[in-house]
């Protein structure tokens, strides 16, 4: 039932519940995206089930309008990502929301958070809120990764729903050009003129790939602006949805799993997952 389904719309979202002080704005976001798109709820909590925290949980959910009827309530000790993923896999969950720190520690880093492990390995969409509100608003500023890769135009369909529903006029779609990849193609004689010109040339093949690929999209009436950054992949968008406020930014899910590794010698996503410059949303387009 998951192989294959398209990564919008969002049917079905779930919240992975941790009873922390950011636990009722997480379930207010929950509820403003569930009336947003539709959907049919499942709350996840990894962890002993007590009658305490039954009790703080349910009048949450309580008074912002869940119940029996309209949402599901999962309990289940042992391993937190497993679970998570498992009950999203069995409740074919399209959008998995979680609470995620803006800047890890450096033990967290390379441990691996909860919340960071999930967005790795889940295969629905992820979305990772860094301040939840009581009372939410709206994502209005919307920055998506457009760079080249064959999972860019389910993420950028996505967004496009995404805004959609959210009433936003336009959404900015940024392209990354890895400059240290640019450089290690440059023959070592080359002279600085023949450098910006090889870059400059580069620079305007992406835009024409980008433009191309943005034509291709049903814009649902949404405008969308291009811009081209360079820098290391990952990294510099990062930075740049920080400097342009955005309020979500929107990326591909990675390729594969991340290891240890990975995480020593940094991969796009990690540049990201590192240091949150927003609220983010990975992208997982189950068609791979």
């Amino acid at each position: 039932m998951i192989k294959g389904k398209a990564s919008y719309p969002f049917e079905t979202i779930a919240l992975a519940v941790a009873f922390s002080p950011r636990l009722e704005g997480l379930i207010a976001e929950t509820r403003r995206l569930a009336d947003l798109f539709s959907a049919k709820t499942v709350f996840i909590h990894v962890g002993k089930r007590t009658s305490d925290k039954e009790k703080h949980l349910n009048n949450y959910l309580l008074n912002y309008g869940f119940n029996d009827s309209n949402c599901i309530v999962h309990w289940q000790d042992g391993n937190p990502v497993d679970i998570v993923l498992s009950v999203c896999k069995n409740n074919v969950v399209d959008l998995l929301i979680i609470g995620a720190l803006e800047k890890e520690n450096l033990l967290k880093y390379y441990m691996g958070s909860v919340s960071r492990e999930i967005s790795r390995r889940a295969k629905c969409s992820v979305m990772m809120l860094t301040d939840p509100k009581i009372k939410p608003q709206p994502f209005q500023n919307i920055v998506v990764n457009g760079h080249e890769h064959s999972k860019t135009i389910h993420t950028l369909n996505t967004a496009l729903y995404f805004a959609e529903k959210e009433g936003v006029n336009e959404i900015l779609v940024v392209d990354e050009l890895d400059i240290p990849a640019v450089s290690m193609s440059i023959a070592e004689d080359s002279t600085e003129p023949e450098v910006a010109t090889f870059k400059s040339a580069i620079l305007q093949e992406e835009k024409i790939k980008l433009s191309s690929l943005i034509e291709s999209l049903d814009k649902r009436n949404i405008e969308i602006k291009m811009k081209t950054i360079s820098g290391r992949s990952g990294y510099t968008i990062a930075q740049f949805a920080q400097s342009a406020k955005a309020d979500l930014l929107v990326v591909n899910s990675p390729d594969h799993h991340l290891n240890i590794f990975d995480r020593i010698f940094s991969h796009d996503l990690e540049y990201v997952l590192a240091d949150l410059p927003s609220n983010m949303l990975i992208v997982h387009s189950r068609v791979f």
